[in-house]
């Protein structure tokens, strides 16, 4: 242990890097569609699993409280991580309809745990339609890239814009 800041103790080398983050986005539709986009399969694969820059391996979804998600995509060609294997596991803990959803996810890189983050969704009725807050609480392990907390940010930053462009459509 290192020296103490503020009564915390600090770890000269950590092996654990935590971050916690915010990201925003305003829809305009009502909550109960917002919501179908976290909910329903079909729709969460639409605007979180599938992409331009990875190859589809695996995607499941039970939304329920309990139940999991599974998603495994191998970055394509063109990509600074080309032929990375990305496994992301999820378990619900929370979720009251039309209002949050809570999960518990841990992330792989061909097969190295890598991270582990609770993410929080909260769902915000307004006149407009509906603000989406998502809360990313993540603990980074050894090995994880420096950057990692920012780049999941901007991850996060364009699915929500993904997910902005499917509620559009509809």
């Amino acid at each position: 242990m290192g020296v103490s800041q503020g009564g915390i103790a600090a770890m000269a080398d950590p092996k654990v890097v935590h971050s916690t983050y915010v990201v925003e986005r305003s829809f305009a539709k009502p909550v109960e569609a917002v919501y179908a986009a976290l909910s329903k399969p079909e729709k969460v694969k639409a605007w979180y699993a599938e992409g331009e820059k990875h190859d589809l391996i695996e995607f499941t979804l039970n939304f329920m409280e309990g139940g999991t998600q599974r998603l495994v995509y191998r970055m394509r060609e063109g990509t600074p991580v080309a032929g990375l294997v990305i496994d992301s596991e999820a378990r619900f803990q929370e979720i009251v309809p039309n209002d949050r959803v809570v999960m518990a996810t841990t992330m792989k890189f061909n097969g190295r745990r890598m991270l582990a983050t609770q993410i929080t969704f909260e769902l915000v009725p307004t006149p407009q339609g509906t603000d989406l807050i998502c809360t990313h609480q993540g603990a980074y392990f050894e090995g994880s890239p420096a950057n990692m907390p920012d780049m999941l940010r901007q991850g996060w930053t364009d699915l929500l814009a993904r997910m902005g462009k499917l509620l559009e459509a509809e």
